[in-house]
């Protein structure tokens, strides 16, 4: 058995274990916790997956019960700026010698079963959970459904925020395909709240196949915003004159309704009362989405990297700041559809900045993204950085009052941004 110094020694061997970095399916890593954990007592589950607002959603949900006074454990992916982020207890992320600790666990049933880099980390995200006996768990799907690793454990709410086309290689090229493949998440007599105002037909198809409980938003609950804050609407239950949510963007009323109709769902289990309701939606915060940095011009950051994330940032830019010219840093990696989203945002941006991430091979080349804005004729685009912060300095150079920096693209580009900050 591997003995590593570090939670970085852990996290590199993980990296070179496994032959491929997406390896969808669950018998190995199911292995692997029946093993680590053959008579596991499951707290209250409540998995979350979505194309986009699936980090948001998790958001609520943690900042309502960690008002109401539960432990809550939090499990999502990618992390911005350490590996810890993804598993956090009470909003803290959890120490290294806690995650080293169970890597090594793992390690010593694991019995050469082959695991990738995020299944070593589901594994240990429910094996900090279990020994700190939280009193919810919150697990975020990293990449579809059906075949994730967090899929091992059996939810007692399943939420779907949106679904848009990404990682189609791996989920299918419609929104029917990547739907069923989310789907997976659903089980027989639990809820399945949906939050996408325009679901496909193969979500109710599961539903009725899985015997899964199926609500939708517009239809079983919903809002409804008002002068002054908004109303949350469900089957028998009203809570009116909420606070707007600390998340800025329309699509966060949907997250926000979607996670308190789960919230509703589980009340038998988890008492919530409309204070810590309202107390959650005030306090809770979220790096990297239309997170705004005070300073001269002020920086937007947004992790959007597919056409229905930019679309809501579209939208977010005309609500907040019409009338400000907006430069954008902007990167992405190479397997997005890069001219979807430059066609999106192309209404919106008056110069764009292109940020190469020269360590990252994912990243887009600058022969690549020339290509993209020779395609959709944009004409106001500056390259030749060396790296993120020539870029952003270049933007910050040309940009003047009143004007907006957006760093925007990738996860990997906020944090080159907030790396900086610290």
């Amino acid at each position: 058995m591997p003995c590593f110094n570090s939670l970085q020694e852990w996290l590199n061997w993980q990296e070179s274990l496994h032959p491929k970095t997406i390896d969808l399916g669950l018998e190995r890593v199911r292995q692997v916790f029946r093993a680590l954990y053959p008579d596991y007592q499951k707290p209250p589950t409540i998995t979350v997956a979505g194309t986009n607002g699936k980090g948001s959603c998790v958001a609520f949900l943690e900042s309502v019960y960690r008002a109401q006074g539960y432990r809550v454990g939090t499990y999502t992916s990618p992390h911005i700026l350490n590996y810890n982020e993804r598993i956090k207890i009470d909003g803290e992320a959890v120490a290294d010698d806690l995650i080293c600790s169970a890597f090594a666990r793992i390690e010593s049933v694991r019995n050469a079963v082959s695991l990738s880099y995020f299944e070593f980390g589901t594994l240990a995200a429910l094996d900090i959970f279990s020994r700190s006996e939280v009193a919810v768990q919150l697990l975020e799907v990293g990449l579809g459904g059906r075949l994730d690793a967090v899929n091992i454990i059996d939810p007692d709410a399943a939420i779907i925020t949106s679904i848009g086309i990404d990682h189609a290689d791996w989920l299918g090229h419609s929104r029917e395909l990547i739907g069923r493949e989310k789907a997976g998440i659903f089980r027989a007599g639990v809820p399945a709240i949906i939050g996408d105002t325009q679901p496909p037909d193969t979500l109710a198809d599961c539903a009725k196949a899985s015997g899964a409980l199926i609500f939708y938003i517009g239809r079983d609950f919903g809002y409804q915003k008002q002068v002054e804050g908004w109303d949350w609407f469900g089957a028998d239950l009203q809570i009116k004159g909420l606070p707007e949510p600390n998340l800025k963007g329309e699509h966060q009323y949907r997250n926000a309704a979607s996670a308190l109709f789960a919230v509703t769902a589980l009340q038998e289990r988890l008492p919530v009362s409309v204070p810590a309701i309202r107390q959650g939606l005030e306090k809770v915060e979220l790096t990297g989405r239309f997170q705004l940095i005070d300073s001269a011009p002020p920086v937007l950051l947004d992790v959007g990297h597919n056409p229905q994330a930019v679309g809501t940032l579209v939208e977010h830019l005309r609500a907040y700041y019409a009338g400000h010219a907006v430069h954008a840093v902007f990167s992405m990696m190479k397997d997005k559809d890069i001219r979807g989203v430059i066609e999106i945002m192309k209404p919106v941006v008056e110069v764009w900045y292109f940020a190469p991430l020269p360590n990252n091979q994912r990243c887009a080349s600058e022969t690549q993204m020339r290509e993209a804005f020779a395609e959709t004729g944009i004409a106001a685009i500056n390259f030749g950085f060396a790296d993120f912060n020539e870029a952003l300095n270049a933007a910050r150079n040309k940009a003047g009052q009143g004007d907006l920096l957006l760093v925007f693209g990738s996860f990997f580009l906020v944090s080159e941004y907030l790396a900086g900050l610290q």
